[in-house]
């Protein structure tokens, strides 16, 4: 599998580490009245869907940055992948 990585190009698969569901990203509050329950979902409960999927992937033997890779998990073809960073950023989150 091919990885068009945002700022090196296509790379191989072989250089990454998948690291979960992109959902992740959003980590919850823990100030929150809810935190324990919004952790518990956040650290234990994992959709599994077939289809289109956000992932989050390491460039490990490279530049070392995260991924959000959108993945059709039935075929493995990659249809969007964006730096974590910028997403996150999107989200008014990682400030």
């Amino acid at each position: 599998m091919i990885i068009d990585h945002p700022l090196l190009g296509p790379r191989d698969a072989a250089e990454f580490v998948y690291l979960g569901d992109a959902g992740l990203i959003d980590r919850p509050d823990w100030q929150a009245e809810d935190a324990a329950a919004r952790f518990h979902e956040y650290l234990h409960l994992r959709d599994n869907p077939a289809g289109e999927h956000r992932e989050l992937w390491f460039h490990e033997q490279g530049d070392r940055s995260w991924l959000v890779v959108t993945r059709d998990t039935r075929t493995h073809e990659i249809l969007r992948v964006e730096l974590a960073r910028d997403v996150a950023l999107a989200r008014g989150r990682g400030r």
